[in-house]
């Protein structure tokens, strides 16, 4: 993942800044998997973090697991 910095006189930042009230939210959609050519459930971890700067929550994808189907193809 990378960041883009727009709209700082500073581009020199190296990272965001630490948000208050992080917090981490799952995920499950079905997606296609274009590796295995079908549709399967994939398993998505957010970070939502409080972005002072920009006064907005902000999501950011840090997960992305293809989980097993639990059931029998018949």
């Amino acid at each position: 993942m990378s960041a883009i910095l727009v709209g700082i006189n500073n581009s020199a930042a190296g990272s965001f800044p630490k948000g208050a009230d992080t917090h981490w939210t799952t995920e499950n959609h079905v997606l296609c998997n274009e590796n295995h050519h079908k549709t399967e459930e994939c398993e998505l971890v957010y970070e939502i973090s409080w972005i002072p700067e920009l006064s907005a929550w902000r999501s950011f994808l840090r997960s992305q697991q293809w989980l097993e189907a639990t059931y029998n193809d018949r």
